[in-house]
């Protein structure tokens, strides 16, 4: 084998590549790439270990519960209540698109026995019959006479017999009941509807027939024993 001269040599090593180094600019971007990447997994992996944890002791609200709609509150009252009396018991259906204020505190109400012993303190023949918080003797007398001058009027659906209100007056920090016995004409300018006697009809009327002095008021006391609501009957 022929034997390489030492200028050959030299010529060859020079054009030899020597290998390429890395910049430690690139070294340190690299390393902070790592532990870009590492902190964020591991704040991932807390997030989600610990979220039951924080949500029970913090009393959150899951995922499931967020955005509730009013449509929830509807559904979750009651739809009727039974109206134990001295006649008997009468059966109410609560119209769940009333006004929610009204409905609210009758409902509130009834389970704070707040009708329970309250007397009927104004019988009406043909017209209603009214228990509660309030006097009625003046405005009696009022309603009887626009009754009978609007008799031939319009009715509407609220102004049937047999519908259950309470008063406009928004002073009232008490609250009454009405249960209509006859079709009003001008009942929507004096009560808020909330619903309306579905069985006991023939209590209502037996309530009616009681006897009354000139203020309308029972001579025989009665009124009702107490408001039991029922989701269903």
């Amino acid at each position: 084998m022929a034997r390489i001269k030492p200028k050959q040599l030299l010529i060859q090593s020079k054009t030899k590549k020597s290998p390429t180094r890395i910049s430690y600019s690139t070294i340190v971007t690299w390393n902070l790439i790592v532990v870009l990447v590492v902190l964020s997994s591991y704040a991932t992996y807390r997030h989600w270990h610990y979220r039951p944890i924080l949500e029970t002791e913090m009393d959150l609200p899951r995922t499931e519960h967020v955005g509730r709609s009013d449509d929830f509150t509807k559904t979750s009252r009651p739809s009727y209540a039974v109206m134990d009396t001295g006649k008997g018991s009468i059966t109410i259906e609560i119209y769940k698109e009333a006004s929610a204020d009204v409905v609210d505190r009758f409902v509130s109400l009834c389970k704070r026995n707040h009708f329970k012993g309250m007397p009927f303190r104004h019988v009406i023949k043909n017209f209603v019959i009214q228990g509660g918080d309030f006097d009625f003797n003046g405005a009696a007398q009022e309603w009887i006479l626009k009754a009978k001058a609007s008799g031939e009027n319009a009715l509407s659906p609220k102004h049937e017999a047999f519908m259950i209100g309470t008063t406009k007056n928004p002073n009232n920090k008490g609250f009454d009941l009405f249960i209509t016995t006859a079709p009003i004409p001008d009942l929507n300018d004096k009560l808020i509807v909330f619903g309306q006697v579905i069985n006991g009809q023939d209590i209502v009327q037996e309530i009616e027939e009681v006897d009354t002095d000139e203020h309308y008021q029972p001579k025989t006391p009665i009124g009702i024993i107490n408001i039991t609501l029922k989701q269903e009957i």
